[in-house]
């Protein structure tokens, strides 16, 4: 049985539902719908916008007003919902939320921007120290894993549309594509990197100076999977034409 799996980071969950979300929620036809930088908490949306027919809505905000924030919404009921990473100055930005299916942890991230300096860099290498750490535990138990989300990482040089002008910038540091190499090394895939070898395939363009029309964007949002679940992956993409957002929807199908 095919299963869907889409995440976006909808930069704004209120904003997005203004922009026709709905609409595309209804056409994308997920099973499993992870969103990220929703800064919005429960208490803020009410239940008619946030709600859906059809669906469980699992929400995890920052204890910070109007920002970061994870949200899952599945068709399917989940054995467990998962809020964090079980360490509070992660957990306190809301950044993580797990639905765990009977074939695979679905982790849905939203991975701290390094842009504010050395102190923020420091804090993103711990979070995927953590991250690792965290998906690790679950295939030792012998569940797959899936992590989606925001990574706010450029990889390598095909994953941006400048790269030659950005190796000092935030999201295509060093130390952030060495992190995302050691992720990888450790049995995850990168699956749509493993299924498309071509460039100029974005995810996310900066509001100025007309990126979008002219492409001009990083691939930051991913689906990685533990290397025993990519024999089950039936297809990945992007949704670039999908608007609302900086970022647009990423999917992922598998047969599970």
């Amino acid at each position: 049985m095919g299963m869907r799996l889409v995440s976006w980071n909808v930069n704004g969950f209120r904003a997005v539902v203004k922009k026709g979300f709905w609409d595309w929620f209804d056409e994308v036809d997920a099973d499993v719908v992870c969103l990220q930088e929703t800064k919005a908490q429960i208490d803020q949306v009410e239940d008619a916008l946030r709600l859906k027919e059809g669906y469980e809505a699992h929400w995890f905000s920052a204890q910070k007003k109007g920002y970061s924030g994870v949200a899952i919404y599945t068709r399917e009921e989940p054995e467990e919902i998962i809020h964090g990473l079980g360490k509070a100055k992660f957990d306190d930005e809301g950044r993580v939320i797990t639905a765990v299916f009977p074939d695979f942890h679905m982790i849905n991230a939203y991975f701290p921007n390094s842009q504010k300096g050395p102190e923020r860099l420091e804090y993103k290498l711990e979070f995927w120290d953590a991250m690792l750490a965290y998906c690790n535990k679950i295939r030792k138990s012998g569940r797959h894993v899936v992590l989606c989300g925001d990574y706010n990482i450029a990889h390598e040089e095909i994953d941006l549309h400048d790269p030659k002008n950005n190796h000092d910038t935030a999201g295509f540091l060093p130390e952030e594509r060495a992190w995302m190499t050691k992720f990888l090394q450790a049995g995850y895939v990168d699956v749509f990197r493993e299924e498309v070898s071509t460039g100029d395939q974005y995810t996310y363009w900066s509001y100025r100076a007309g990126a979008r029309p002219r492409n001009a964007g990083w691939r930051i949002d991913y689906h990685c999977v533990d290397e025993g679940l990519m024999d089950q992956v039936m297809d990945v993409g992007h949704q670039a034409d999908v608007m609302g957002s900086d970022h647009c929807p990423v999917y992922l199908d598998l047969d599970v």
